[in-house]
């Protein structure tokens, strides 16, 4: 596929239109059928002149040359980009898998340009992943079997090359609110999960690794919050094994199983607050505490549908979706550099709390016979306190990390770390089962995990010199997390732990005057 944004640029003058449509070939097949986006000439009510844009197919039906997919607004010859990328949006977005209709939603053509200029090079990638987007829910809706094969085969480097867009997509995203942000990475989630599906297909030719905008993530300062968010759907986690390298996994034999499994998406938000106290004469004080920490597991599916092969209902395997059951999240100074002096933890190493009960029991009688004398019995129960997530404060180089593992509470065991060579005493399977449900739940009704910052209350610090104030410095934020899945419902051993990682910077000003932090 060839530069979209380029092709833009060099369309022909209104006067000097050809009579022949230009046209861009998004995908070709060896038998001359070709998916293929066109723009034509039309004039506005002024008589300005105006461009339109249509998705074609060529080759794929026998009665005609060409089908029309999809034709656009008009939009203005001399820039055409911009109002092309918004409509492609506006379209997009209410085709993403959601439990509630979402009608389209309401884009300023100001703030989209505002957020492209500042990331100079970035809007080309992202247009072209809009395009890539809209095309692909049209072949999964209007177009032929044939004309779908053709899009997911012609897909794997202009995908690849449009991913590329991160700060494009950032900027994007905080622009357009958490709301719409949530609904265009789900439209997109569900793209890529039937493309690395399609890619399964592919046998040994799709055993490499996926980009890392596979796993889309940013992160940013919002009124004095550090706010990392990622994005990952399943098929694109790397699988883990008990010695935390990635390694093969098992198959779900029952088809239904294996579908559900395979349309999830991760949605990781982090917030950390931080804050800057310059009181001391000797250095600033650089304070960071979590604010929040959510992590969803959701389904991108769409109502109830029927497996053919199975015959069983979608909604009966709500339950069975992966579930967060280990997180890593860590902040710092950039590499290397030796300004900072810290971490210096708020949380000791905890322990579990123990609380002894001890009952004591003596009987005795007295007098004559055989059995006369005095008899004592002692009995001592011991009850643990314990939660199913366990967090952590560490130190690693000049980052402090924050460490949060999910624990079958039964037995103890660290769910993400479990494999079946394992002891079977300690298989926490079993407390896995019906995990949405019940007292003492590890998990929200929605499947996701909340950790506020009363959970997390103490406050990480960095003292830094004070010739290093007024400057505005980079600061590291990252995250891992990994999901697990154990059978709810159904009657399956099936089980995997997959991972992603997101590495991100963020800006710090050491500005004077900032007051100390608030205690919770």
């Amino acid at each position: 596929m060839e530069d979209l944004w380029s092709w833009l640029t060099t369309l022909p003058e209104p006067s000097q239109w050809p009579s022949a449509p230009p046209s861009l070939v998004l995908a070709a097949s060896a038998d001359a059928k070709s998916i293929r986006l066109s723009a034509d000439r039309t004039v506005g009510s002024d008589a300005e002149p105006l461009l339109t844009f249509s998705f074609s197919l060529h080759g794929f039906h026998l009665s005609t040359t060409s089908r029309t997919l999809w034709l656009s607004n008009p939009v203005p010859s001399a820039s055409p980009h911009l109002p092309l990328l918004l409509q492609l949006l506006r379209e997009c977005i209410p085709m993403s898998p959601s439990s509630f209709s979402f009608s389209a939603p309401k884009l300023e053509q100001g703030s989209l340009s505002a957020a492209l200029v500042r990331d100079d090079g970035q809007a080309t990638p992202f247009l072209c992943l809009a395009l890539l987007l809209r095309l692909f829910w049209l072949c999964a809706t209007d177009a032929p079997a044939e004309a779908g094969f053709l899009f997911f085969s012609a897909l794997d480097a202009p995908l690849e090359r449009a991913l590329c867009c991160r700060l494009a997509l950032r900027g994007v995203l905080l622009a357009v609110g958490p709301d719409v942000e949530e609904r265009f990475m789900r439209s997109l989630g569900y793209m890529l999960s039937k493309w690395c599906l399609f890619r399964q297909l592919q046998g040994s030719a799709a055993k490499r690794l996926l980009p890392a905008g596979f796993c889309p993530s940013y992160a940013a300062d919002r009124h004095g919050l550090w706010v990392l968010k990622g994005f990952a759907p399943l098929p694109a986690m790397g699988r883990v094994d008990a010695s935390g390298v990635t390694g093969p996994g098992l198959e779900a034999t029952d088809s239904a199983l294996r579908y559900a499994l395979a349309h999830q998406q991760l949605e990781a938000v982090v917030q950390l607050e931080y804050t800057i106290c310059t009181r001391d004469p000797r250095f600033i004080r650089v304070s960071v505490r979590v604010d929040n920490i959510r992590l969803r597991v959701v389904g991108l599916r769409y109502g109830r549908n029927k497996d053919e092969e199975t015959g069983r209902e979608a909604d009966d395997l709500e339950g069975e979706r992966h579930f967060p059951s280990r997180a890593r999240v860590w902040v710092g100074p950039e590499l290397g550099t030796p300004y900072a002096t810290g971490p210096s933890l708020g949380r000791s190493s905890g322990n579990p709390e123990r609380q002894i009960e001890a009952t004591r029991t003596v009987k005795g009688r007295f007098g004559s016979g055989k059995a006369a004398g005095i008899k004592a019995a002692a009995r001592t129960a011991t009850r643990l306190q314990g939660r199913s997530w366990r967090w952590e404060q560490e130190a690693e180089g000049s980052a402090a990390v924050f460490e949060g593992v999910l624990c079958d509470h039964a037995t103890g065991t660290e769910v993400a770390a479990w494999t079946p060579a394992e002891d079977g005493g300690g298989n926490p399977s079993a407390g896995m089962r019906r995990r949405y449900s019940g007292w003492g739940r590890a998990f929200s009704k929605a499947g996701g995990v909340v950790v506020a910052g009363d959970e997390l209350a103490e406050a990480v610090e960095w003292r830094v010199g004070r010739e290093m104030e007024g400057r505005v410095v980079m600061w590291r934020v990252g995250g891992r997390v990994w999901v697990s899945y154990f059978a709810n419902e159904v009657k399956t051993g099936y089980f995997e732990t997959r991972s992603v990682e997101w590495r991100e910077e963020v800006e710090l000003a050491l500005v004077a005057g900032t007051s100390e932090p608030t205690a919770r």
